[in-house]
């Protein structure tokens, strides 16, 4: 497995071992200047086509809809191959941002991450 580009330095990604899905910690603030860090990372895992995503939100305090739209496009593509897409550790103001959106109908949303794994 090759690693994730310098942009997973940024955005906090760890990648767990080859029988495990991956799941990628994003960090602080994504907007329109942190996204294409985020959309590169996201895409470098894409490009695998692994079953299995998880992102890891518990330390995201804020998405704008560039954000939004990375992890959607980043969704679809996993989809695309038949993988599976997961949100994890939302807390109360990203959950908004999600609900105001209606994305929580179209993500689907773990507590955290254990949980988004256990339901793989």
């Amino acid at each position: 497995m090759e690693p994730l580009p310098r942009a997973a330095a940024v955005c906090g990604a760890a990648i767990t071992s080859q029988h495990r899905p991956n799941v990628l910690p994003l960090k602080r603030e994504i907007d329109l200047h942190v996204s294409p860090a985020v959309t590169e990372s996201l895409n470098a895992m894409t490009e695998r086509k692994l079953e299995r995503t998880v992102i890891d939100l518990s330390r995201t305090t804020y998405i704008d809809s560039a954000g939004l739209a990375a992890l959607i496009l980043a969704m679809q593509k996993v989809q695309a191959f038949g993988g599976k897409f997961f949100l994890a550790g939302l807390d109360e103001t990203m959950r908004s941002i999600f609900e105001t959106s209606r994305l929580n109908q179209i993500f689907q949303i773990f507590p955290d991450v254990d949980a988004a794994l256990a339901a793989i």
